[in-house]
């Protein structure tokens, strides 16, 4: 069985754009996902045009929860809510709609492989799909569902094995599956390797930076993908899927730019306090793996979501964690580009000294007022505004270092204060 994990990839970047510019897309995508519900008895997870069998993990909670995280409320709430519900605790008999593997994932806390094929990716995907139904239960008032899904969002912990530093299977009697190597893909990841899962721990960065023993450990384990051999295991695909292969021809390590599931592992330097590596790598991949040419995609265009990638980090920031309403800086390409908003209001970005060696950022305004995090809030983009920026060719390693300038994770942040 061969799956695809392109849907959810595709909206990471490509439905929060949306919210930004199109917010009439945004209310028609989420009245969408509500029709699918009232007529099938679940929300879609890729629909071709319906329900299809080639889909891991609960990707229309990440749309309505970030939508309504962004304002929008053109919905039944209680319907929204009821579908998010039942989208995990149940199961589709003919396609991949709810939860391969449920009942094991809510009893064990984990879908257990070889029982379920890709079981590992599930749970991480499972435990992310939580934490955005937990948000949008408690924004409504369902406090007890809300309390009982962030306690599952925490599930991810459980495939971490800190002897290794890695995210790997487990089975059902909680043991974990030998032998372990990172580079194998498939088997229980979708599209990928334990490389590339690790980090797919987008509402709880913290968190996962306290399980590798802190940030600086984190970064570093980070700044190993980039450096690590870009060898492979083909796994159970049984052979070389053009995913390995454009992995090792893009030669950024175990770094896999043309597949989407790593696509937002740069970003999470932000988190570390290191954000002058992810300004650094961002520059790259844009001015290295893509080109206005008949082959400028580095790999797998997937519906739009690595040419979002790219709009996005281009401006300068990107939607590392749908549901949050943030936005984490990177290093923008331009000296000036200008968003113009459906209220009619700009966002003007101004990067000046901005060039391809001036790719850090050496101080920003916000408004005319001193600006430290290293994100933008949905809202301090769609007021309008000015965001100034000054670059240069060497790293400013005092900025976006204090625990009040990191992004948003579930776990208190409380490393290093």
């Amino acid at each position: 069985m061969y799956t695809d994990n392109g849907f959810w990839d595709t909206f990471r970047a490509v439905h929060p754009l949306f919210t930004l510019l199109y917010p009439e897309v945004t209310e028609g995508v989420l009245q969408s996902l509500l029709n699918t519900y009232d007529e099938s008895g679940f929300l879609p997870e890729w629909a071709s045009p319906g329900h299809r069998n080639c889909m891991i993990g609960n990707n229309s909670l990440s749309l309505i929860a970030d939508a309504w995280q962004k304002g929008f409320r053109n919905i039944d709430k209680e319907k929204a809510f009821k579908a998010m519900l039942n989208q995990t605790l149940a199961q589709g008999s003919e396609s991949s709609v709810g939860r391969n593997g449920y009942e094991d994932y809510h009893k064990l806390g984990y879908v257990p492989y070889p029982d379920y094929y890709e079981a590992s990716a599930k749970t991480l995907e499972y435990a992310y799909a939580d934490w955005c139904l937990a948000t949008f239960a408690e924004s409504i008032g369902e406090r007890a569902i809300a309390k009982e899904y962030f306690i599952k969002s925490q599930n991810y912990r459980n495939l971490f094995d800190s002897n290794v530093g890695f995210m790997r299977a487990k089975n059902k009697k909680g043991e974990w599956i030998e032998p372990f190597d990172a580079t194998e893909w498939g088997g229980p990841f979708t599209e990928g390797c334990s490389w590339h899962y690790t980090w797919s721990v987008f509402h709880d960065v913290e968190g996962l930076a306290q399980l590798m023993g802190g940030y600086e450990v984190m970064s570093q384990r980070l700044d190993s993908m980039f450096s690590a051999p870009n060898t492979f295991n083909y796994g159970t695909y049984g052979f070389v899927i053009h995913e390995i292969a454009e992995m090792v021809a893009l030669n950024m390590g175990q770094y896999a730019h043309g597949n989407q599931p790593v696509q937002h592992a740069i970003y999470l330097y932000n988190y570390l306090k290191q954000p002058w590596k992810a300004q650094q790598r961002i520059r790259e991949v844009m001015c290295r793996l893509y080109s206005a040419t008949p082959d400028g995609y580095c790999g797998d265009e997937d519906n739009g979501q690595t040419s979002a990638w790219y709009v996005f980090s281009a401006l300068g920031f990107y939607p590392v964690c749908p549901g949050t309403a943030e936005y984490v800086l990177g290093s923008p390409l331009f000296q000036k580009a200008t968003l113009t908003l459906p209220s009619g209001k700009t966002f003007e970005i101004n990067a000046s000294n901005n060039s391809l060696e001036n790719v850090y950022i050496k101080h920003v305004l916000l408004n005319g007022k001193t600006f430290e995090h290293n994100y933008l809030t949905h809202k301090q983009i769609v007021s309008g505004g000015k965001f100034d920026l000054k670059m240069s060719n060497t790293p400013n390693k005092k900025r976006g270092v204090e625990i009040d300038d990191l992004p948003y994770s579930y776990t208190e942040k409380k490393l290093e204060k």
